[in-house]
């Protein structure tokens, strides 16, 4: 089980040392009716409850550990636009949906820099973003892209040739960039936690410690824990690989569509202020643009945070902080004085295609999933989604339920060794 692959993977963890929690939300004891149920407190499910409460909606909602204790508060902190899945979306979708579902997400950047100005979460948001290409078909792919998104989409990116790539990050391992400056970063446990806090003052009732053990269906949903339960109209499942990890199975329909992969991120001490700028220009965050991708930024306190060794086996690399470590000394070996006193990771879902994975089961229980690595825009805009549809606006929710989904291999003696073999395959053209 994920639990006990990642029992320690967040004890040390720089977002949770750099934040002040509240106290712990009350568990959910005896019965409370709602309209909706709401089950996981990441950016989907609080987005959801936010939204669901500002429309007049009696909200609910539980979290299995604390707000904020998966993804959505180990993440890379990278704001990004798009989907991980957008050329599978362009096949399935006609040109002017596959536009209306870009635009989506172009809302979504909008959408959490909006919340952040009107909640005052204090989050340590950054404009700006770049692609990194590591050998130069990479970067002709990559120029390809960027032409692609201004043509179809409207959307505009600044190209970074091979001579100025290193004015903008001080290494020699990049051939050529695209500079995003709408999308960015942010410190992702403080926005979760700010999140959480406008449900709550939007009247939002918050249960942690309260994992959801069993979903009766029906036309009133019941939703069981240990200790309790809630009665309600709706229901929106929104938490990812976490679903089936804490007791009960409540959507086994669900679990085929998404796998758990294990993403890994360092922090080093901090820099002077002048070091830290010296290697990125305009601070911005970066990932190259390998099918299993390097991701770093700088934080707000001038250390460097570095993301890699994503495993899609589901394993923890054995010297989890000497491999990532080694990762970024590839990129910035003037680092190599620097310690690293933080080491974390945790289990994002990712699809087949890469695309989100939303929809309902029967006509009351929705779910929100798959985001593949795109989720801390894209899982605040999916909970807006949901909320219109169950208040009777329904099309941009359906136009991104229309993407067809395959389901992953049954079993895991099969679908491990299988998922690994074709990462494997990607790590190989990454190489050429």
């Amino acid at each position: 089980m994920l639990l006990k692959k990642e029992a320690t993977l967040n004890d040390n963890s720089y977002y949770e040392a750099s934040v002040v929690r509240p106290p712990v939300a009350a568990a959910l004891q005896g019965r409370v009716t709602a309209d909706v149920g709401v089950v996981g407190g990441g950016y989907a499910g609080l987005s959801a409850a936010l939204e669901l409460a500002a429309r007049g909606y009696a909200v609910a909602l539980l979290d299995a550990k604390r707000i904020g204790w998966g993804a959505s508060g180990r993440n890379g902190g990278q704001v990004i636009v798009g989907y991980a899945g957008q050329s599978a979306m362009e096949r399935q979708l006609p040109p002017d949906d596959a536009r209306h579902a870009w635009d989506i997400s172009v809302e979504a950047l909008q959408l959490l820099q909006a919340r952040i100005a009107a909640h005052a979460i204090a989050c340590d948001y950054t404009p700006g973003y770049i692609y990194l290409a590591v050998t130069p078909r990479k970067a002709r792919a990559l120029d390809a892209w960027v032409h692609h998104l201004e043509r179809a989409y409207g959307y505009a990116m600044r190209w970074v040739g091979a001579a100025d790539v290193r004015n903008w990050v001080a290494s020699e391992q990049f051939h050529a960039g695209a500079f995003d400056p709408q999308s960015g970063h942010l410190h992702p446990l403080k926005y979760c936690i700010g999140l959480a806090a406008a449900a709550r003052d939007a009247g939002v009732r918050i249960f942690e410690e309260s994992a959801v053990i069993d979903v009766l269906r029906g036309d009133q949903p019941l939703l069981k824990t240990a200790q309790g339960e809630v009665a309600c109209r709706f229901v929106v499942l929104a938490g990812n690989v976490y679903l089936d990890q804490f007791g009960g199975v409540i959507a086994p329909e669900l679990m085929r569509r998404i796998i758990p992969v294990g993403t890994y991120l360092i922090a080093t001490e901090p820099m002077l202020k002048q070091r830290a700028d010296s290697l990125i220009r305009h601070r911005a965050a970066v990932s190259d643009t390998n099918f299993v991708l390097d991701y770093f930024r700088l934080s707000a306190d001038h250390r460097l945070l570095f993301g890699g060794a994503d495993a899609f086996s589901g394993a923890t690399p054995p010297d989890l902080v000497e491999h990532v470590r080694q990762r970024m000394l590839a990129v910035f070996p003037q680092l190599a004085d620097l310690s690293v006193p933080y080491a974390w990771g945790g289990f994002v879902d990712v699809t087949i295609n890469h695309a989100p994975d939303f929809g309902r089961i029967g006509n009351n229980i929705y779910y929100l999933q798959g985001f593949s690595g795109h989720g801390l825009a894209l899982a605040g805009m999916a909970g807006k989604l949901v909320a219109e549809a169950l208040a009777g606006q329904a099309e941009r929710f359906d136009l991104l339920t229309r993407i067809r989904h395959a389901p992953f291999p049954r079993g895991a003696w099969i679908r491990t060794p299988a998922i690994a073999l074709g990462v494997l395959y990607y790590r190989l053209r990454d190489l050429l």
